[in-house]
């Protein structure tokens, strides 16, 4: 049965307790209905306007009874900021009522034990960024406290679903994952001091792990590590990282499906606890 068709930006934003923010882990594949035959795709290029311009294309589709909004390559596309591509992902995600997000991306190694085709599902994160917090907040009227920045229950579900998928990859099941501003590569000397920071580099986790929290959703991602930093173990080779994206993405996106199934509809987790009323009013 073909998809509706797409409606103008000026259309209501379908209701949906749970988004998945596609990467470039998942981005070769055909997700999701290519990777699942109990999804139902609602609708296709989905556009929306948002207090930060026309939000980028939204999939809806509904698998066992869920709706669920997805967006590939965390909005970003050419002629938008990252930081107003994130803002206008999240605004939709709110306005849907969004509660639970999982996500995914390739990073790079900052620890010489993190090889190529490791998955890793971590637990917290530096934001190095530098031009990605002049847009402001989505909701703006809460304290967001990051003491637990990853959604344990999220993150469980992510991690199952990578060793029953894949259980021959290695997986490390917490690290810290350093945010930094691209589009470009990290120099050496970069890389050197942000080894002291975390296990893993790239460039998605932030803002989209707080912009979650200030809109009272839960959020947790899988990542593949698709290459060396730059000066840890050796020069990284294009080949590969291409290879691993065109490869992997199958795998990444199953992950993220199989973790959505088991993701429960109640809080079962602390990440609203973390979200306070402001106390500047």
């Amino acid at each position: 049965m073909m998809a509706p068709a797409a409606p103008s930006a000026g259309a209501a934003v379908p209701e949906a307790g749970f988004a998945v923010i596609g990467g470039s882990g998942s981005f070769a594949a055909d997700f999701p209905a290519g990777l699942d035959p109990a999804v139902r795709v609602l609708g296709e290029g989905l556009v929306f306007d948002t207090p930060w311009g026309v939000s980028p294309p939204f999939a809806l589709f509904e698998r066992e009874g869920r709706r669920v909004l997805h967006v590939r390559m965390h909005g970003w596309r050419a002629g938008v900021s990252r930081g107003r591509a994130s803002r206008q992902v999240f605004s939709v995600l709110h306005r849907a009522g969004v509660k639970r997000i999982l996500s995914d991306a390739g990073v790079g190694s900052l620890d010489r034990l993190l090889d190529p085709g490791d998955l890793v599902v971590p637990d917290d994160f530096v934001d190095m960024t530098t031009d990605r917090d002049g847009l402001g907040t989505i909701v703006g009227d809460h304290l967001l406290i990051m003491r637990d920045a990853v959604c344990a229950t999220g993150r469980e579900a992510l991690i199952a679903a990578a060793r029953r998928l894949a259980p021959g990859r290695r997986l490390f099941t917490r690290g810290t994952y350093v945010v930094t501003e691209g589009p470009r590569f990290e120099s050496p000397a970069e890389v050197r001091v942000l080894q002291t920071m975390g296990d893993i580099i790239g460039q998605s986790f932030s803002p989209e792990v707080w912009l979650a929290r200030d809109i009272g959703a839960c959020y947790a991602g899988v990542y593949i590590v698709v290459n060396y930093g730059e000066g840890v173990v050796r020069d990284w080779e294009h080949a590969e990282l291409k290879r691993i994206f065109s490869a992997d993405a199958d795998l990444m996106g199953r992950i993220l499906l199989e973790a959505l199934a088991a993701l429960p509809d109640d809080a079962s987790c602390r990440c609203r606890e973390l979200r306070k009323p402001t106390l500047l009013k």
